[in-house]
């Protein structure tokens, strides 16, 4: 029997970004800020996709610290900057990881990380946390000179497993990301890692979770 292939969203998803609310508030006063911080980052990689600029998530994430800091009148240096951005390379990994990716992967499942970073520093990330066993396959789309939600990502990453969209499925805990898998096609599992509401304007995945354990039964229990 031909595995199903589940891919997996990184940061937040898979990783947990708790460990750099400290950073932020050492230098930012308020460790919310990195929510903020976040939201900018993927505001402005949407701009990039929308106009056609091309560049890496690394530049753009380094670029939203200097345009926060400004905001808030703190001068960024550079150890500050590299800090928080080199942080991202030791990431912890959730605690419910590990056992969901191996029932997945005991279940006959195949997992592959996909994620806006760079190949590099997704390797980085998963060798670090301790989950390069639980991974089949990296599949970066700084390749594509683009970001998800961009429908070209999707389509890039069915290219490179050799299978058609319908066949594969995203695990996200963002909604922008799940409903970018849905709009071309790919189905999709949105895990709730945060509390916020699912955008209701979005295309609804058809297995929600609040934990990642749940989400690999719904998984199993729908053969993919």
């Amino acid at each position: 029997m031909k595995k199903n292939i589940i891919l997996f969203d990184i940061n937040e998803t898979v990783l947990n970004l708790t460990t750099l609310k400290p950073k932020f508030k050492k230098i930012f006063g308020d460790e919310r800020v990195i929510a903020t911080w976040f939201s900018m980052l993927l505001h402005s990689s949407t701009v990039c996709i929308i106009t056609g600029v091309k560049t890496d998530f690394a530049t753009l994430a380094s670029t939203m610290l200097e345009s926060i800091a400004a905001r808030m009148g703190i001068t960024l240096c550079e150890t500050m900057r590299d800090d928080i951005l080199g942080g991202f390379a030791s990431l912890p990994a959730h605690h419910d990881i590990k056992q969901a990716l191996a029932q997945l992967k005991s279940a006959g499942f195949r997992t592959v990380a996909f994620s806006n970073s760079s190949l590099n520093l997704i390797s980085t990330q998963i060798t670090n946390a301790g989950l390069m066993e639980y991974f089949d396959d990296i599949i970066s789309v700084e390749e594509t000179g683009s970001f998800k939600p961009d429908p070209t990502v999707y389509k890039f990453a069915a290219k490179k497993l050799n299978q058609p969209l319908k066949s594969l499925r995203l695990v996200a805990t963002h909604d922008w990301d799940t409903h970018g898998a849905l709009s071309v096609g790919m189905r999709a599992a949105y895990i709730n890692r945060s509390g916020a509401i699912y955008h209701p304007l979005y295309r609804q995945p058809d297995i929600y979770g609040t934990t990642m354990g749940d989400i690999v039964n719904q998984i199993i229990n729908k053969n993919g």
